[in-house]
């Protein structure tokens, strides 16, 4: 690790900070939305190549909606491990703890990332995805790097208008965890990140 990777992930923390602190929650959204694009217009560890970097106008997110945040329970679902390779960090180890749902959205798997620390993982392919969004799906919470709307009384704040891409959907050589069987749903989620015209690459 860098130091400007460890910047990076400072600064993710603290946006998710701010965002938590909001008394508005679309508030905090924008707060974090302007910090993400200058990160990915301005840093060193932006996923973005050097030449998207330089004409980045900022990341295209569908409008606030404030009937797509939830206060979502975590409940029981059975024990289930997977182990998914990726390029840079080998196998990636995830525990399944409980099932949230999201309204009409649908119910989607939480995982416990496996590693040091550990954190909840929640990535999720909606009926947009290869579409206005990238194929192989968004992430919604990632607590290890600092992707963290709260939580209380065995709840999880989840806001899909949070919905963000993971670095492999910027440029191909990352490689990153993508949703599996328990995190797709057929229901298409207009919010989040979404895709530019023509896609990043």
């Amino acid at each position: 690790m860098t130091i400007s990777l460890l910047d990076w992930r400072r600064r993710v923390h603290a946006l998710y900070a701010a965002a938590r602190s909001a008394e508005d929650p679309e508030d905090g959204w924008r707060t974090w939305r302007a910090g993400r694009d200058e990160l990915f217009a301005g840093h060193p560890d932006s996923p973005l190549g050097d030449g998207a970097r330089a004409s980045s106008t900022g990341l295209p997110f569908a409008p606030y909606d404030p009937d797509l945040r939830f206060r979502a329970r975590l409940d029981d679902a059975p024990p289930q491990r997977l182990e998914l390779p990726t390029a840079d960090d080998g196998v990636v180890a995830l525990d399944r703890i409980g099932r949230v749902t999201l309204g009409d959205v649908g119910r989607l798997d939480v995982w416990w990332l496996g590693g040091y620390g550990g954190g909840v993982f929640l990535p999720m392919r909606d009926g947009s995805a290869g579409r206005g969004t990238y194929g192989g799906g968004r992430y919604l919470l990632d607590t290890v790097k600092g992707a963290d709307l709260g939580s209380d009384g065995g709840h999880l704040v989840v806001d899909l208008n949070f919905a963000y891409h993971p670095s492999c959907t910027y440029d191909p050589r990352w490689s990153c965890p993508l949703p599996q069987e328990g995190n797709r749903v057929e229901t298409v989620v207009a919010a989040g990140e979404q895709l530019p015209d023509g896609g990043w690459y």
